[in-house]
Order: C-alpha cells, then structure tokens, then sequence
C-alpha cells in the first residue's frame, strides 16, 4: 500500500471490516449510543485517542442517538494511508468503553449527498452558485469529484460539482442528485426507489453509479466508490 495514497479498495479492505464505510473520499462510521451526554464521552474517547495527529483529519457530528465520526485528509480531498493509521486507534478506543463503530443501522445509514448543475459555461455559472451558497472549494485532489467543485465550508450540506454539457439539453432537468452510499446499501437503496414509482435509466457504469429516474423524469445517480480505481 501506498505510504500516502491507498486505492479505494485498500482503504475499504482496512476499514470495512472495522466497521467504517467509504462515501465520497471519506471514511465514515456511526457509533450509537443511547443519551447526549455518552455521545459526548465517545466524541472525547475519539478526539483523544488520536491527538494532534487528529487535526485535519477527524471531525465529529454530534447526535442524541449517535455520533457521526469522519476520516479523511482535509488537504488533499481524501483518504490517505495516515487516516487508516487513525481509524484503528478510535474503533480500539470506543470499544474498552463498550462503544462500537458501525456501518450505520437498519434506519441510517453513511451516506453524502451532491448535487450536479449541468452547464455549457462552467467559468459563468459556477460564480453564481459559489456566492448565493457561500460554499468554499474543494480541494482539487478530492476523490471522484471533478475540478471546480464547491462544498459547505463545515461540511454540512451536499457537495455542489459542475459537469460539462456539450449542447442544450432542453428536455431534461439540468440538476441532478448523487446519493453515495455504502457499497452493501446501494441495491437496497435501488430496490425501494423502484418500489416507490421510480424507474432505473441505465446500470451500464455499475458499480460506480446507476442513473434513476422518478415519476416526472427528473434524475438521480445511487454511487458506490467500487469500480473506481
């Protein structure tokens, strides 16, 4: 494995069975527990545990019923092999306190959404959207999201990315959605999404996405990081 750069699917074999997910250059996992006041002890256990070795590279959401832990190299836009280092260390932590991460649960599961804006002048557009969001870069090294990207500035909205239309396409709605999920979520994902009206447009690029529609036509890609190196 690469000192700095580990391929999707070795962070995946390192971290899955940890239970951390891969979801859009980042790793990923849900620890519950059952007040607020556990939930910060494990934030504490976790920030601890890592040290200054954290900074850049662990943040924390804070919930009643779970705390969301993230791993990835802010400055290069993903994981890298000093983040595997790391996710060991807090899942061994969590644990001697009966604390365990997992992939998520039956009813939440990791997962980051992003939003496409289709554009014949990316230059043009891209301004507008970086100023009515007050969105930041993206660090140009960020995995499966091409240059120009913008996210939320504390990563709490979708990612906003930009991609090239060749010719007006008038007939179709010019924004869609992406919905990254754990690799074990993505059928089921696809499963109730048909069940709920929706139709599948195409699976020719899985696992990387698949392109469904719903009932309107407006469009929506499930993605994976398989099928990406």
């Amino acid at each position: 494995m690469s000192d700095a750069m580990p391929t999707r699917g070795q962070v995946a074999s390192v971290a899955d069975p940890l239970g951390w997910r891969l979801i859009l250059g980042a790793l990923i996992t849900h620890v519950e527990v059952p007040s607020l006041t556990v939930a910060v002890q494990a934030a504490v256990t976790a920030v601890e545990v890592v040290g200054e070795e954290g900074d850049g590279h662990l943040s924390v959401d804070l919930h009643a019923d779970r705390v969301v832990l993230h791993l990835h190299t802010l400055a290069a836009g993903r994981v890298t092999a000093h983040d595997l280092s790391l996710a060991p260390r807090i899942t061994a932590a969590l644990a001697a306190r009966s604390l365990v991460t997992r992939a998520g649960d039956g009813a939440v599961g990791p997962q980051a959404i992003e939003i496409a804006i289709d554009a014949l002048d990316i230059p043009a557009v891209r301004p507008f959207w970086q100023a009515v969001t007050g969105y930041v870069d993206v660090p140009a090294l960020a995995e499966q999201l091409p240059d120009g990207a913008l996210c939320d500035p504390l990563r709490r909205g979708p990612t906003i990315w930009f991609q090239q239309m060749d010719a007006p396409r008038r007939q179709r709605n010019r924004i869609h959605i992406d919905v990254d999920v754990a690799p074990e979520l993505a059928q089921p994902r696809i499963e109730a999404a048909l069940a709920a009206g929706g139709t599948l447009l195409s699976a020719d690029a899985a696992p990387a996405f698949w392109v469904l529609a719903d009932p309107e036509g407006n469009e929506v890609c499930v993605c994976t990081w398989q099928g990406r190196d």
